[in-house]
């Protein structure tokens, strides 16, 4: 008896069928099984900028100088001396100046003379031009010259004034009281108008000059308070407010100079003391940290997984990233994102839109 080989090979397909339908169902398992992923929360994280070094200066600091060339015979203060608005602080030879105003008063009492002399003078002619005596040119001449003696002693009065005048230049004064920090003359040196010859400060106007790298300026603002302490004594704190942000940065550090007012500091914070600034601002509102590993890139753009909280699935975002640095492990979100968001941070390259996933919280550092 013939058997057909349809029925003899009935058995093996039906075994393959079998196993086949088990492999697909395996697949499917696998297929709905949630991926294993690690998340974050995104919360607005405070920008903290370091200890940064600064030094307490004046805010007020002038460079003293006499207005006139002289010698110098006497400078009367040193550095760190505290002296009093008005109060001499150093002299030049006065001399020259002396004779200068000698002259201008000879110069204005001949110029008194003539005065007196034409307007005699102006005087007898208009009472013999009144009796026909003498003509009336005579008469203009004498009264011409007499105004012509007015102005020349008006002149002269003007020059003694003058004179006097840079006689007092010979003694510098103080413009306020303050404290000398620093001297660039001696005395028996000759120095020309404008030469400085001391650098006086007030001390009760005080500012902690800081410079601040330009990655860490973009959240600092005029008015923001800070703490700054003694690096001698970080027991010794104070506090101010950010009073001038220099509107560009140093060619050469690329850093900004930042001023902070601490009018109200202890007398330790003296003049050219070395301070530390441990902090300056709070970082803007929405300002979130996320690692590097929980950005992709998708079709040129950064995007981030956002987890929904509701259905366990997946949704790829845009999002909007500060450059970050070469060597950088997180990067701070500028837009795309909002508190509260749970992102993945681990396993992003494998998640497609929709997709369930097992979460897993990663630690922030």
């Amino acid at each position: 008896m013939t058997v057909n080989p349809f029925y003899a090979t009935l058995p093996l397909l039906l075994s393959i069928s079998l196993l086949a339908g088990c492999d697909e169902s395996s697949v499917a398992r696998e297929q709905v099984k949630p991926r294993p992923v690690k998340t974050v929360t995104a919360t607005a994280e405070p920008e903290k900028i370091g200890s940064l070094p600064g030094i307490v200066q004046a805010r007020v600091e002038a460079d003293m100088a006499f207005r006139t060339l002289g010698r110098i015979i006497a400078r009367r203060v040193e550095v760190g001396d505290l002296v009093s608005k008005g109060e001499v602080v150093a002299e030049i030879d006065p001399l020259s100046l002396q004779l200068a105003v000698r002259s201008a008063e000879a110069d204005l009492r001949d110029a008194q003379a003539q005065l007196d002399n034409a307007a005699v003078t102006e005087r007898r002619k208009r009472a013999l031009a009144n009796t026909n005596a003498a003509s009336v040119a005579d008469y203009d001449l004498a009264e011409q010259q007499f105004k012509s003696a007015e102005a020349n002693v008006a002149r002269t009065t003007a020059s003694l004034a003058k004179a006097r005048e840079q006689l007092g230049y010979s003694e510098l004064r103080a413009e306020f009281d303050g404290v000398v920090t620093a001297t660039s003359a001696e005395t028996g040196q000759t120095v020309a108008a404008g030469q400085t010859v001391l650098r006086l400060a007030r001390p009760d106007l005080r500012d902690v000059v800081i410079d601040v790298p330009e990655a860490l300026l973009s959240s600092g603002k005029v008015a923001d308070e800070f703490r700054v302490s003694l690096q001698l004594d970080a027991r010794q704190e104070t506090s101010g407010k950010v009073r001038e942000i220099a509107p560009q940065a140093e060619p050469s550090t690329r850093t900004y100079r930042v001023k902070l007012a601490i009018d109200q500091a202890p007398e330790v914070f003296r003049l050219g003391a070395v301070v530390t600034v441990n902090a300056m601002a709070k970082a803007a509102k929405g300002s979130i940290r996320l690692p590097i590993s929980a950005i992709s890139d998708k079709d040129g753009a950064d995007h981030v997984w956002v987890v929904d909280g509701s259905t366990g699935t997946v949704k790829s975002t845009p999002v909007e990233l500060e450059p970050p640095k070469a060597d950088a492990s997180f990067v701070r979100v500028l837009s795309g994102l909002r508190e509260g968001d749970e992102i993945v941070v681990a396993g992003v390259n494998e998640l497609v839109d929709g997709q369930k996933v097992k979460r897993e919280q990663e630690p922030r550092s």
